[in-house]
């Protein structure tokens, strides 16, 4: 039923956890299987330095928050906003049954996004040490 990218990412998934005192966060839920999914972002001069996610939901909610996490971390924020939720679907090859879980995994970060930006903070320097 999956292809191998999608077991590969649910059998060894990227970037799980939590970023304490993230620069953003947000949280989708499927009203439909009762999967949700929260993302933390850090933000370093406009780009998603860090993703972070916990999934709580089925084979591909886990494998679409992996591979997002994955294709996104080091993007411009406004890349991020532009991306798809069928972007993801098409790349995983998701069932049409389950694409919500790519729905849900762009909800959550576009709101993680949007969190960052209603908080109004200054964009946190580079750590790379350029001056």
């Amino acid at each position: 039923m999956y292809r191998e990218i999608v077991l590969d990412h649910f059998g060894n998934p990227r970037n799980v956890g939590v970023i304490e005192d993230p620069d953003g966060y947000g949280e989708a839920e499927s009203s439909s299987c009762g999967d949700t999914i929260e993302v933390y972002i850090r933000v370093r001069d406009e780009r998603l330095a860090e993703i972070k996610y916990r999934t709580f939901g089925c084979a591909a909610a886990i494998a679409s928050s992996s591979f997002a996490s994955e294709l996104l971390t080091g993007a411009p924020l406004e890349t991020a906003l532009n991306t798809s939720d069928a972007e993801i679907a098409d790349k995983l090859g998701l069932p049409d049954f389950k694409y919500h879980c790519s729905v849900m995994v762009m909800q959550a970060l576009h709101a993680a996004v949007q969190d960052y930006r209603a908080k109004g903070q200054p964009p946190a320097p580079s750590t790379d040490g350029a001056a």
